[in-house]
C-alpha cells in the first residue's frame, strides 16, 4: 500500500500510523543539509534530556541563573547535557543558554568553515512545575548570522515532555509536529498546523491584580466573548495548547512591577514566535512583532501576545488606546 493511501488525513492532520520520520521529513522538504542534520542532533539530545526527567530528580541545587531564578538540580543537568552535545556538533559556533550568564562559544578548531549556525536554548522551560507532573519543554532557535530576530533566525523547535514526547518545528516553510515512538523515532503526526484566525481560548499570565489597564480590558473583552481560561504556568505547554487546539490567545504581559514582561526574548518568545508566525498566526509585545526586536542583550526580557489574527489584532487595539 502506499503512503498516500496509507493515511486518511483531516486537513493536514495524520491520522493512523504515520512512518515519515524526521530524518526523512528533513530531506523530503529539501531542508539544508547541515541544517537539517543539526536539527536531528539536537532531536537526539532531547532524548538524554527526557531520560533526565524521568529520574524524577526534583531537588533544588542551591544555586539561582542569571535572572535569579532559583535551578533545580534538573536544570543544571538538562543545561549541561546540551552544551556538552552542542560541543560536539560540527555545525554549531556559539550557544545562547537561558542558564548561563554569556554566550558560550563552542566552535572547535577541526570544525572549519563548518560551523555556521548560532544557537540558543531554554534547556528546561516550566521546570518548576516538574514536582507537580505538569508537562515541560526545551526551547531551541537556530540563527545564521548571529541573533538578530526575523533577520537571521532559519529554524527554531520545542520539545514536550508530556505523556507523550513531541517536537514542533518550523524551518520557515510550515510548523510541523512530531510524536516521540517506543522505538525512539520521532514520526510525523501533524503537517502545516495552521491555526484558526478566531480562537475559543486564552491564557492570560501573570495575577490578575498586577494587570496593567490595557491588558485587563483586552482579558475582560475575551471573557465576554466567551473566550474560556487555559493556563498552567508552563509557558511551552500553555503555548502549544493554543497551537493544537487551533488558536486563541497566550500572553505574558507588561506588569505594573515588571513592565519588561517575564520571558526571555532570546530563549522562549523568538523561537516561539518563529512556529506560531508559520503556523498562521501572530506574536507581539502588544504592538510590535516579536520577530523584529533585536536584542540588546541575551537576556533581554519583552511582554508577548501569542496567537490567532483576532485576538491579536484586539491586542493591538487595546494597546492603542492605551
Amino acid at each position: 500500500m502506499s503512503r498516500k493511501n496509507n493515511q486518511c488525513k483531516k486537513g493536514d492532520k495524520m491520522k493512523g500510523i504515520n512512518n515519515i520520520d524526521l530524518r526523512t521529513f528533513l530531506v523530503e522538504e529539501k531542508v539544508d543539509v547541515k541544517l537539517r542534520r543539526l536539527i536531528f542532533y539536537i532531536a537526539v539530545t532531547s532524548k538524554y534530556i527526557s531520560s533526565k526527567i524521568h529520574e524524577v530528580n526534583r531537588k533544588y541545587a542551591g544555586t539561582k541563573n542569571i535572572s535569579g531564578d532559583e535551578q533545580l538540580e534538573l536544570d543544571k543537568a538538562a543545561d549541561k547535557i546540551i552544551i556538552e552535545r552542542m560541543k560536539h556538533s560540527k555545525y554549531v559556533k556559539e550557544l545562547a543558554s537561558e542558564e548561563q550568564d554569556e554566550v558560550i562559544s563552542v566552535k572547535m578548531p577541526e570544525q572549519g568553515e563548518e560551523a555556521i549556525y548560532s544557537v540558543t536554548i531554554d534547556p528546561l522551560d516550566g521546570s518548576s512545575l516538574v514536582d507537580v507532573n505538569f508537562a515541560v519543554g526545551t526551547i531551541v532557535g537556530i540563527y545564521k548570522g548571529g541573533f538578530k530576530g526575523r533577520k537571521s533566525i532559519v529554524a527554531s523547535m520545542y520539545v514536550l515532555y508530556g505523556p507523550l514526547t513531541t517536537l514542533v518545528l518550523t524551518t520557515g516553510k510550515g510548523t510541523h509536529e512530531f510524536v516521540l515512538n517506543p522505538e525512539g523515532e520521532f514520526l510525523l503526526s501533524q503537517k502545516n498546523i495552521k491555526i484558526k484566525e478566531k480562537g475559543k481560548l486564552y491564557s492570560p499570565g501573570a495575577l490578575r491584580r498586577d494587570w496593567l489597564e490595557c491588558h485587563r480590558k483586552f482579558i475582560e473583552l475575551l471573557e465576554k466573548e466567551g473566550h474560556k481560561l487555559r493556563y498552567s504556568g508552563a509557558g511551552v505547554a500553555d503555548f502549544n495548547q493554543i497551537l493544537l487546539k487551533g488558536g486563541g490567545v497566550f500572553t505574558n504581559p507588561p506588569i505594573i512591577n515588571k513592565p519588561e514582561g517575564k520571558l526571555r526574548i532570546l530563549f522562549e518568545l523568538q523561537p516561539l514566535a518563529f512556529i506560531m508566525e508559520q503556523a498562521g498566526g501572530y506574536a507581539i509585545d502588544g504592538q510590535d512583532d516579536i520577530l523584529d526586536i533585536i536584542p540588546k542583550n541575551i537576556h533581554q526580557r519583552s511582554p508577548v501576545y501569542f496567537g490567532s489574527k483576532y485576538e491579536i489584532e484586539l491586542a493591538r487595539k487595546c494597546w492603542k488606546i492605551e
